[in-house]
Order: structure tokens, then C-alpha cells, then sequence
């Protein structure tokens, strides 16, 4: 099993939070956000199951062994009432580890900052699909229209618009599971789509091409909010302005 790219979620939630890796799993746990009836997408099966039938996500996330605690009054400050005393838990520390402190923003679930920088990345990806397949199609919408098929299949870019759209449509029905194919594309668009510019002396749509594929690419691994919204600019805005320029040109 990938540990590297999990997807969670609570037996009650029909969305699925993700990807994590084994230790942000583990720190998540920690806080009590992930329990061994927690469910996790195994790409194997195609199924969700829960992290306690996974015995190396068990060893890793929900360690058997005896955590130790530190109590207030057993380590007191020198010449320090009680008062002046506070505890410093898990969330303290996922707090400080984002740069937050005690303000009322700092005690909110960490899990659901994930899923809304997430949903960012997921849409990003989305309608930068939309807009590449755009940018790809349109030069042969004339044998699209008349569904001469022969024609299309001869054409690479038309085969990686259908691809695009294909891909886009499943990531809106929420077939999350598809990231790793996601990033594939991006690399591999990147590959096709820029070489083919290259070749023929476009340079600005090879610029347009690589920050598009950049932006899909991150928009599935980043679980922070500021860079999934760059990482959506980059998809949108670079597909976007691809997509403008095909389209102006024919």
C-alpha cells in the first residue's frame, strides 16, 4: 500500500480528506483526528478500509506502546505560582509548526484547513483540464463537429484533449483516487504538448504550457491553503491564457 498518498475519512463523512502522508496520518492521530475505525482508500481494492485492518499504517500511525506524559505539577517553574502554569498539547504543537499562536484561528481543526486547501487544489485541476482540452480541440473542431474520427485520432494534441476531458469530468464526480494519474499527465502534457510548440517556434504557448501543467501538478499534492491558491493560479491562469491564445489564433 502507497503510504505516502493516503486518503481519509470518518465512517459518518461521504468526502474524503487527502492525500496525507504516513506521518501527517500519524500526527493527525495523535491529535485525535484518525482512530483505528477511521477509514482509508486502499488503491489496490478499490476499497475504503479501516486503518486498523492495515497493520503497517497501524505501526506507523497507532504505534502499541506506552506514551508518556509529563504532568504540570511534577515540572514547575522556579519562583512560578500555578497560575502562571499551562500545558502544551498536540494541537500546540501542529499550531506552532503552522506559525499560528494563541489567537481563536489557532484552536480550529487542522483536518479541516486540509480539506478546504484540498477542494482548492482539486478544482484547480479541474478547470485547468477544462481549459487545456479546450486549447487542444479547438484547432480541429471543424472534424469534431463532424465526428470524423479517423481525422481526430491522427491529430496527438486531440487525443490529449479527449484525455483532459475525461480526466476532468471523473475529478468533478470526486475520483480523487486519480491524482497519481493527474500528476502523470502534467508531466507527461508537459512532455508532448511543450515539445510540439518548441518544434514549431511558439514560445509563448510553451511558457503558457509549463506553468499550466506546473499548477495541475501541485494542485493535487498541497494540503496548505496559500499554496494550493498558487498552485490553482498557475493552473487556471496558464491554461487559461493558452486556451485564449489558440482560440485567437484560429
Amino acid at each position: 500500500m502507497d503510504l505516502e498518498a493516503l486518503y481519509i475519512r470518518n465512517p459518518s463523512e461521504s468526502e474524503a480528506r487527502g492525500p496525507f502522508t504516513a506521518r501527517q496520518v500519524a500526527d493527525l492521530a495523535d491529535a485525535g483526528q484518525v482512530t483505528p475505525q477511521t477509514l482509508v482508500f486502499e488503491a489496490s481494492t478499490q476499497q475504503w478500509v479501516t486503518v486498523g485492518s492495515l497493520p503497517d499504517l497501524m505501526k506507523l500511525a497507532l504505534p502499541e506502546k506506552k506514551k508518556l506524559t509529563l504532568k504540570a505539577k511534577e515540572f514547575k517553574p522556579l519562583n512560578q505560582p500555578d497560575a502562571l502554569e499551562k500545558k502544551f498539547d498536540v494541537q500546540d504543537m501542529l499550531n506552532a509548526a503552522e506559525g499560528r499562536t494563541d489567537e481563536p484561528a489557532s484552536r480550529r481543526d487542522p483536518t479541516e484547513a486540509m480539506a478546504r486547501a484540498a477542494a482548492v487544489g482539486r478544482y484547480g485541476a479541474i478547470l485547468g483540464l477544462l481549459l487545456a482540452a479546450t486549447a487542444a480541440l479547438f484547432p480541429v473542431r471543424d472534424a469534431l463537429l463532424a465526428l470524423d474520427f479517423s481525422k481526430l485520432t491522427a491529430q496527438p494534441l486531440a487525443c490529449v484533449g479527449f484525455f483532459d476531458l475525461a480526466l476532468a469530468l471523473l475529478l468533478a464526480l470526486g475520483v480523487t483516487s486519480l491524482y497519481p494519474l493527474t500528476r502523470f499527465r502534467a508531466a507527461a502534457g508537459l512532455g508532448l504538448v511543450g515539445f510540439t510548440y518548441y518544434a514549431q517556434g511558439f514560445g509563448m504557448e510553451l511558457a503558457l504550457t509549463t506553468f499550466g501543467c506546473a499548477g495541475i501538478f501541485f494542485c493535487t499534492i498541497v494540503i496548505r491553503m496559500v499554496p494550493a491558491l498558487v498552485a490553482a493560479v498557475l493552473s487556471v491562469g496558464g491554461m487559461g491564457l493558452l486556451a485564449w491564445s489558440v482560440v485567437g489564433s484560429h
